[in-house]
């Protein structure tokens, strides 16, 4: 249950302000869809998206293993972080 714990966290905090929260929000003023299909179709596009990721993973996983994945995404997350703050103070 722990797990299902990180990873739910990992992934909320992960959205919450990200551009396709942003672009949710723009879609549901348009009073013409309605505040339940932007919910339904925004869902659904992120479970479709999860799903991708969930199966690529497990696809990968049979040729790479999970440590070195992890340790290749834990390097790529911090070379964006840096390319950002080297980016920002110019």
């Amino acid at each position: 249950m722990r797990q299902l714990i990180v990873i739910f966290a990992s992934v909320f905090l992960a959205e919450i302000g990200d551009k396709t929260q942003l672009a949710t929000m723009l879609f549901a003023t348009d009073r013409s869809i309605g505040r339940i299909g932007v919910f339904v179709a925004a869902s659904a596009a992120l479970v479709a998206a999860t799903l991708i990721a969930v199966v690529a993973g497990e696809f990968i996983t049979r040729f790479i293993p999970a440590s070195t994945l992890k340790v290749a995404a834990g390097a790529g997350f911090i070379l964006v972080g840096l390319w950002t703050l080297i980016s920002a103070s110019r």
